[in-house]
C-alpha cells in the first residue's frame, strides 16, 4: 500500500501503545477497597472508605495484615478513585501493606485530593515521605525493637513532618515503651505533631501502657483499635 497510508497507520499505532502503556503505568495493586469506621488516628470513628495496596518490605513480628503481602488485583487509578467515589464518604484512607512501596501511590493520592476527599496514608515510616501530597493526613508508623523492624525505620521522615500528621509507636511490651518514649524526646516528636501510643493485641495489656503513660505524664494520644472491638480481626472492617 501507500507509503503515507502506511506511516499514519504506524504513528496510530504507537500512539495507542503509548496509551496503553500509559494506562498500565497508572495502575495499583490492590488487596482491598472497603467501607467501614476509621479505627485509629485522629479521625477514629468517620465513616472511612480504606484503600488497602498490596506488598510491604517489612515483615513486623505482630503484624494483623499479614493477607495484604501477596495477591491483590491490578486496578487502573481512575477505577479506584470511582470505587472510593461509590461509597459516598468524605473520608478516604490509603493503606497496606506498605502503600509506599507502589510509587503510583503518589498519584493516587492526589488524585483522591482533588476529588475533595479529605486523604490520610498510613505508612511505616520506612519509605520517604517528603513527596506525599500536602493536602494529605501522613501517619507514620516508626517499628519498635519488638516489631523486628526496627532497623528499617527512616529517621529522616521527622523533618518532613507537619502538625497535622501523626507519628505511632505500636508497643509489644516495657522495653518498647521505653524506646518509644526516648525517640519522641529525642526527636521532640510532640513538639511537631500528635504522637499516639498503641498497644500491640494480645501482647501487652492496654491498661498498663494507659497507667504508663499517665505516671510518666506523657504529652501522647493512647488509642486502642475501634474496628478490632467492633469486629475482631476480620478483614475488610
Amino acid at each position: 500500500g501507500n507509503p503515507a497510508s502506511r506511516l499514519s497507520m504506524a504513528v496510530a499505532n504507537q500512539s495507542a501503545r503509548v496509551q496503553g502503556e500509559s494506562e498500565t503505568a497508572r495502575r495499583l495493586r490492590i488487596s482491598e477497597i472497603f467501607h467501614s469506621l476509621q479505627g485509629e488516628s485522629d479521625s477514629v470513628g468517620w465513616p472511612t472508605v480504606f484503600v488497602r495496596l498490596t506488598g510491604c518490605p517489612l515483615r513486623c513480628s505482630w503484624c494483623d495484615t499479614a493477607y495484604a503481602f501477596h495477591g491483590g488485583q491490578w486496578l487502573g487509578i481512575d477505577e479506584i478513585v470511582e470505587n472510593v467515589a461509590a461509597h459516598a464518604a468524605r473520608h478516604v484512607c490509603v493503606t497496606g501493606g506498605e502503600p509506599l512501596a507502589q510509587k503510583r501511590c503518589l498519584d493516587l493520592l492526589e488524585s483522591l485530593c482533588e476529588r475533595g476527599h479529605e486523604v490520610s496514608l498510613e505508612t511505616s515510616g520506612a519509605l520517604d515521605i517528603s513527596r506525599v501530597d500536602a493536602r494529605v493526613r501522613r501517619v507514620v508508623d516508626f517499628k519498635p525493637p519488638g516489631s523486628g523492624e526496627v532497623a528499617r525505620n527512616l529517621w529522616s521522615n521527622v523533618q518532613h513532618l507537619r502538625a497535622r500528621d501523626q507519628v505511632k509507636f505500636v508497643i509489644g511490651d516495657r522495653a518498647d515503651y521505653d524506646w518509644s518514649v526516648e525517640r519522641m524526646r529525642e526527636h521532640e516528636l510532640a513538639g511537631r505533631c500528635v504522637v499516639l501510643f498503641s498497644p500491640v493485641q494480645g501482647q501487652l495489656e492496654p491498661a498498663a501502657l494507659a497507667e504508663w503513660i499517665l505516671a510518666d505524664r506523657l504529652p501522647v494520644r493512647f488509642q486502642l483499635q475501634l474496628h478490632k472491638i467492633l469486629w475482631g480481626n476480620q478483614p475488610g472492617r
